[in-house]
C-alpha cells in the first residue's frame, strides 16, 4: 500500500491541471565527494585530473522510491587558465515512474589575487532529458473503495512521454590554503519539465564555507595528505520555499576519514549524518548514512551513499599550482 501511494503522489504531482507545479534537485550527503555536482567551480580544483564515481540510495525501505547515480571528471589546464570538467547524472524516481539523466559541461577560471588567495568563477551548460512510464502511474479514479484499484483510468496520456531541455548554472569560490567558501547558483533560466502542467525548475542557490585546521604543527614544505587535520564545514541551500542547513565536521587521520553533520530546514530537523572513508594518495572511497530524525524515521529507512574517487597523475612538465584545500568528502 506504501509504494501505492507514493506512485498516487508522483501522479498527482505531475498531472495537476492548471496549477504549477515545481520539481527540485535530488542531493547528496557527501557533498564534497561530488564537488562538481555541489558547485560547478570545483571544475580543475584537483588540479591533476580525477574520476569521481557517486551512488545514492533515499529511502530504501519504500522500495526504488529514489536512486541517484553520477559520474564526472575534471582537471586543470594550464593554456586556458582555468579547469575543465563534464559529469552525468541518472535519477530514478518511484521505482522508475520518472527517470532524469543529465550530461553537463563546465569551465572555471582561476584568478590568482595575492600570494595566499585565489578566486576561482565557473559556467555551467546542461542537456536534461525527463522520461515518464505511464503504464506504472495509479489514479485516484482507479480505486474501488473495497476492492483497491481495480477500475481504467480517465487520465489522458500525455502526446509525449520524454521531454528534453537546456539547462544552465554557474559558481565562485575564493579560498586560500586553510579557508574556502562559494556560492552556486543552478537552474538560472528556470526550464520547463513538465509533461501537462507547468513545471518549472526552479533556481537553486547554494552557500558553502569551511576551513582545515591541522592538528600538527605545519613544516616548511606545507601540509600533505598525511598530516592530521579537521575541517567544519557549512552548507546553506534554497530552492523556491525550500531552505536546508547542513553543518558538521570531518576528522582526517591518514589514511581514514570520519565525518558527522546534521541538516535541518528553518520549521524542524531532517537528518543525522555520519560517513567513513578511507584515502590514499590516488585513491578515494566514501560510505555514509543518513539517519532520519523526523517522523518518516521508521518509515523511509534513511540513505545511503558511496562514492568513488580516482585521482590520476599530472602531465609531468605541469606548472605548479596550489589546488583548493577542501574535505574529500
Amino acid at each position: 500500500m506504501i509504494k501505492k501511494l507514493v506512485i498516487v503522489f508522483f501522479a498527482i504531482f505531475l498531472l495537476l491541471g492548471e496549477k504549477q507545479v515545481f520539481a527540485q534537485d535530488p542531493e547528496f550527503s557527501q557533498f564534497y565527494a561530488n564537488p562538481l555536482y555541489l558547485n560547478p567551480a570545483f571544475a580543475g580544483a584537483s588540479v591533476c585530473p580525477r574520476i569521481i564515481l557517486n551512488y545514492r540510495n533515499q529511502w530504501p525501505s519504500i522500495s526504488g522510491t529514489f536512486v541517484t547515480y553520477d559520474a564526472s571528471f575534471d582537471q586543470h589546464i594550464d593554456k586556458i587558465a582555468g579547469g575543465v570538467g563534464v559529469m552525468f547524472m541518472g535519477d530514478r524516481q518511484g521505482e522508475g515512474v520518472i527517470n532524469t539523466y543529465n550530461l553537463s559541461a563546465m569551465y572555471s577560471y582561476r584568478l590568482d589575487l595575492s600570494r595566499k588567495w585565489a578566486l576561482k568563477a565557473a559556467l555551467q551548460a546542461t542537456y536534461a532529458q525527463k522520461s515518464l512510464d505511464w503504464d506504472k502511474l495509479s489514479f485516484g479514479d482507479q480505486i474501488h473503495p473495497r476492492y483497491g484499484f481495480v477500475f481504467n483510468s480517465s487520465e489522458t496520456k500525455p502526446g509525449s512521454l520524454t521531454k528534453g531541455y537546456a539547462d544552465f548554472s554557474s559558481g565562485v569560490i575564493l579560498y586560500s590554503e586553510d579557508l574556502f567558501a562559494g556560492v552556486a547558483v543552478h537552474h538560472m533560466t528556470e526550464p520547463q519539465e513538465g509533461f501537462i502542467s507547468i513545471s518549472h525548475l526552479p533556481v537553486k542557490l547554494t552557500i558553502h564555507a569551511g576551513g582545515v585546521i591541522g592538528l600538527r604543527k605545519k613544516n616548511t614544505r606545507g601540509r600533505t595528505i598525511e598530516d592530521p587535520t579537521i575541517s567544519p564545514n557549512i552548507i546553506y541551500q534554497q530552492q523556491l520555499n525550500f531552505h536546508q542547513l547542513d553543518y558538521g565536521f570531518y576528522l582526517n587521520k591518514y589514511p581514514f576519514v570520519g565525518g558527522v553533520w546534521y541538516r535541518q530546514n528553518f520549521e524542524s530537523s531532517d537528518a543525522f549524518i555520519v560517513l567513513f572513508g578511507i584515502m590514499y594518495d590516488f585513491f578515494k572511497f566514501g560510505y555514509s548514512y543518513d539517519l532520519t530524525v523526523s517522523k518518516l524515521t521508521n518509515v523511509t529507512g534513511g540513505a545511503h551513499e558511496v562514492s568513488v574517487a580516482f585521482q590520476l597523475k599530472c602531465p609531468d612538465k605541469r606548472r605548479r599550482i596550489k589546488s583548493i584545500s577542501c574535505p574529500s568528502f
